[in-house]
């Protein structure tokens, strides 16, 4: 991986590439330090470390932004409204037929159609959200100063809700002139950064005897073995062997030669993981925003779903394969492929072109989208039910998805720099 960097640098293009994207991610790191008006940083992060005890859905959003919440400042949202438009969007793309069929009709206009629509509703829910966490602050203890007034609340939520606006802008400059998918990428640069605190309450609970030092030994030891399992499922693929049929024009002979359709293992990347969070902890969220709601169905709902217990755990692992497939289907369309391989003399041995192509190619990529499904699900959940067995690891419940997360966006950053300079490598005909 060092070396594809040292590589890349040697390249002028996307060394300006690298250190743009470099001078986003310190902008959105300025940004995590600078303090919310009329918010009192230190009661705030009084207030975090009880969450922190706790394992509740607070302390996960806080290592999401890379410890912005706990710090009170103006990135404390990070990406949340912008992933919840998102699933909203993609949901509505598949739910409602015009915008469906504007996809399939005209694929450049729908995406600039969803990507439009997805930045309103992330202005919208960045509002929403901003005003839910001033409720949840208001009534914490000495969090928010007694100053504040009418006038300091709607600082508060403006500045909450501008933070998360601009988040989603340096996401947006990062896929223009950076390298790799920039919301990503900030959700990378944000856990990392949050990846040290985890690590000090690991090792504040050994010193503390709450955890034995061979536990955490084998624990670490288990989220070595757990990188190395992702990096090679996340490199796995099956490749459908196709051939082309040799086809005399004029005096030349076109065609023959054998290829192959490579079905990545874990096609979708991260996002199913990100998604499937987001929805299982939208409850434990109203509840918070909403504390009226603790004692009506609603709020017994929402202690069952309390992160990293069972129902959250079990919930989560369902969600992952539900939009492991959703984004595949979305993503990767079985029909259209065996359309172009009709359409250029393409079959694939055994198989009759078209249809029965169409559904050979299905049936594989659900075979192989299982497994993948199945894999992130099994990552996700494994910490969950270490933190289960023993209380004291619930920092590393909420560590080992940020892990998968990480690992995810680090080998799609190299694979895009990867494939950046053999672009620039290729030589063409002219040479």
């Amino acid at each position: 991986m060092f070396s594809v960097f040292k590589n890349a640098w040697k390249i002028q293009d996307l060394r300006k590439k690298l250190l743009f994207t470099a001078f986003i991610i310190l902008i959105f790191r300025l940004g995590c330090n600078i303090t919310v008006p009329f918010l009192d940083a230190p009661a705030m992060q009084a207030l975090f470390s009880n969450y922190a005890a706790e394992g509740n859905i607070f302390s996960y959003l806080n290592i999401m932004s890379g410890g912005a919440m706990e710090n009170a400042t103006i990135f404390s949202l990070s990406i949340s409204p912008y992933i919840n438009a998102s699933i909203i969007m993609q949901l509505l793309m598949v739910a409602i037929p015009p915008l469906e069929r504007k996809m399939k009709d005209d694929p450049e206009g729908g995406k600039k159609l969803m990507e439009r629509w997805t930045r309103y509703l992330s202005v919208a829910f960045s509002f929403l959200l901003g005003f839910g966490y001033y409720t949840i602050l208001r009534n914490a203890v000495d969090v928010v100063t007694d100053d504040a007034g009418v006038f300091g609340a709607l600082v508060i939520v403006f500045t909450f809700a501008a933070g998360a606006t601009m988040i989603m802008w340096l996401g947006e400059k990062i896929n223009e002139h950076g390298i790799g998918n920039g919301i990503s990428m900030l959700l990378f640069a944000g856990i990392v950064a949050g990846l040290p605190g985890t690590a000090n309450i690991l090792i504040s609970n050994v010193r503390a005897g709450a955890i034995h030092w061979i536990v955490a030994v084998v624990v670490a030891l288990a989220l070595l073995a757990m990188v190395a399992f992702v990096v090679f499922v996340t490199n796995g693929e099956r490749r459908i062997p196709v051939q082309y049929a040799k086809q005399v024009k004029g005096r030349k002979m076109y065609g023959g030669q054998n290829t192959n359709i490579p079905l990545k293992v874990n096609m979708v990347g991260v996002l199913p993981i990100i998604f499937a969070q987001s929805f299982v902890m939208l409850p434990p969220t109203i509840l918070n925003f909403f504390p009226g709601l603790e004692d009506t169905w609603f709020g017994a709902v929402a202690d069952t779903l309390e992160v990293g217990g069972w129902l959250y755990t079990l919930l989560m692992f369902l969600l992952i394969v539900f939009f492991s497939y959703f984004y595949t289907v979305i993503t990767f369309n079985p029909v259209e492929v065996a359309n172009n391989l009709k359409k250029n003399g393409g079959f694939i041995m055994g198989i009759r072109p078209g249809k029965p192509t169409a559904d050979f190619i299905t049936k594989s990529l659900n075979r192989i989208t299982l497994i993948g499904a199945l894999f992130l699900g099994l990552v996700a959940a494994l910490p969950n039910i270490a933190a289960m067995i023993n209380p004291n690891l619930s920092s590393v419940a909420i560590g080992g998805t940020t892990l998968l997360i990480v690992v995810g966006v680090a080998l799609e950053t190299v694979k895009t720099l990867e494939s950046q300079m053999l672009m620039r490598h290729y030589k063409g005909f002219l040479e």
